[in-house]
């Protein structure tokens, strides 16, 4: 009766084109190592950053807030808890905190100021240098605090 073809017909289900006596040379690129050598540097520069941090002792509050995104490095200014206010790890005054900001800033009063104020500070003391810093035009002020820790 009728004969079914178990190969698609032809030379016994051989594929066409294929070199005699060998595997053809395989023309894919094979991204799962590159892809799994990028995550190991994320996580190891995702655990690196916070150690990189300003060297002013301070005790941050810790809040739920999701970490902010940026994409150049910040100005930090820090906030002691007897009212010192440092620029990164040069000791500053209110008299100045601005001069300091200024000389430090890339873009002027578009950079991003981080205000680092510890949690037993008084609050006065960090609102005072948010008031002077605006007063001077810098709009992009933001506080920094930890993340806070899973009970």
């Amino acid at each position: 009766m009728g004969m079914a073809a178990a190969g698609g017909g032809g030379a016994g289900g051989r594929r066409r084109g294929r070199r005699r006596g060998g595997k053809a040379p395989m023309s894919e690129i094979n991204v799962t190592p590159l892809v799994d050598v990028m995550l190991v540097l994320l996580i190891v520069f995702m655990v690196a950053a916070p150690l990189m941090t300003v060297g002013v002792p301070i005790d941050l509050p810790q809040t739920q807030a999701r970490q902010m995104n940026t994409e150049q490095q910040p100005i930090t200014v820090s906030v002691t808890p007897d009212g010192a206010v440092f620029v990164g790890e040069d000791p500053s005054s209110l008299e100045t905190l601005v001069e300091q900001v200024t000389a430090v800033a890339a873009n002027g009063t578009e950079d991003r100021i981080y205000v680092r104020g510890d949690m037993t500070a008084d609050y006065g003391s960090v609102m005072r240098v948010m008031g002077v810093l605006s007063a001077a035009g810098f709009a992009r002020i933001g506080l920094i605090t930890e993340q806070e820790q899973a009970r």
